[in-house]
């Protein structure tokens, strides 16, 4: 929503740099894995990759196995919050950004399945009761949960009964699923049971707004309310900024549109250097604001995705300006670069330092890589 009241005004450029700093993309940070997974509220894990390579592009010296080693732990897990989607966790943010996640798009989307008539006759109720009773006495996969429903609704849709399932608990991705170079299919159970006594343990009066929207400015601002409900997929967060407005500064875009923003948080010169990063298909960085044009051109959106399925991407000078993709063969990876315009001589060569070092750190020791670079089928007018 446009301001009617002056402000100071962000360029898209000062946006992009504050956004990039407070997402460790404009330098990698010294922090523990843990801590950085808390700092990011979570990482998209559409795919169980994703956030490895995310982490790696934010990172000083980090590790696959080190993420790994946190989800055998059960310090960080796999579970469904923001936009309804899945997303890595540390422990107590897979039960409180749960929590936040539940009134918004978890609950739309289970109003979509009871909508469509698959649960017609199906006590919702009985259902999380079942489920829960199913999934806490051994972790379950999908198949599993819906083969044992169906003898309660033999006549109930399938996926319909699986997924309602999901919407209605807080269901954990058990390991080895997510591991780094093991992996396994989705199989369930709750947080209680996948934390047992170290489980947090939620607010009785229920999430605390004000304070994930510090967090998120944190990780995301400046921000818009809009680019916030975006982030998480909930409405009516505006009563929480005003709440916070004292303590918070205020600025506002290009077109007039209000942000808020902490105090102490870094707002680089908006001609700080960006160096290239290649982040995974779904990183949070482009998907958790209204008006995404801070990092990503209106005109090129469209080329990042291949039906519903999102693309892995790389930033140049800070802005998404094209693709990348692995081709992961038994003794060679290839790391190949697809830029959308044409790019300096320069450019060109920091994209392949960063293909190296990206590489480097992903691959096995001793494993042999090579980089491709495409020429750009299509220059950006």
């Amino acid at each position: 929503m446009a301001s009617t009241t002056k402000h100071p005004v962000l360029s898209r450029r000062a946006l992009n740099r504050a956004t990039l700093d407070r997402q460790h993309l404009l330098r990698r940070a010294p922090l523990g894995v843990e801590d950085a997974v808390a700092h990011l509220l979570g990482l998209q894990a559409q795919n169980t990759k994703p956030p490895y390579y995310a982490l790696a592009a934010r990172l000083d010296g980090f590790r696959p196995e080190q993420l790994s080693d946190l989800m055998e732990s059960r310090a960080v897990a796999r579970i469904v919050t923001m936009r309804s989607t899945v997303h890595t966790h540390t422990a107590e943010d897979a039960v409180a950004l749960r929590r936040l996640a539940q009134p918004g798009a978890i609950d739309r989307e289970l109003a979509i399945f009871v909508g469509r008539g698959g649960l017609d006759g199906v006590d919702l109720e009985r259902l999380a009761a079942l489920s829960r009773e199913l999934v806490e006495k051994r972790p379950r996969t999908p198949k599993q949960l819906r083969e044992e429903l169906l003898k309660e609704w033999p006549h109930a849709d399938p996926q319909s009964l699986s997924l309602a399932a999901r919407c209605l608990l807080p269901l954990v991705q058990v390991t080895p699923r997510g591991l780094w170079g093991r992996g396994g299919q989705v199989a369930l159970t709750t947080t209680d049971v996948w934390f047992g006594d170290a489980a947090p343990k939620g607010s009785e009066e229920g999430p605390d707004h004000d304070g994930v929207v510090l967090r998120y400015l944190r990780a995301f601002g400046p921000a818009s309310v809009k680019d916030m409900q975006t982030w998480c997929g909930l409405t009516r967060l505006g009563e929480a900024f005003e709440r916070l407005r004292p303590r918070l500064l205020v600025f506002q875009d290009e077109r007039g549109t209000e942000l808020f923003d902490l105090p102490d948080a870094p707002r680089p010169d908006e001609d700080t250097p960006a160096p290239p990063r290649f982040l995974p298909e779904f990183d949070n960085v482009l998907l958790s604001h209204a008006d995404r044009t801070r990092v990503v051109d209106p005109g090129i959106r469209s080329r990042t995705w291949q039906g519903n399925r999102a693309l892995s991407v790389f930033l140049l000078d800070g802005l998404l300006a094209g693709l990348w993709h692995l081709d992961e063969a038994k003794d060679r990876t290839t790391l190949t670069i697809e830029p959308f315009a044409p790019v300096t001589r320069a450019q060109r060569a920091d994209l392949a330092a960063e293909a190296e070092r990206t590489l480097r750190v992903m691959t096995p020791p001793g494993t042999s890589y090579d980089i491709v670079h495409k020429e750009p089928s299509e220059a950006i007018a």
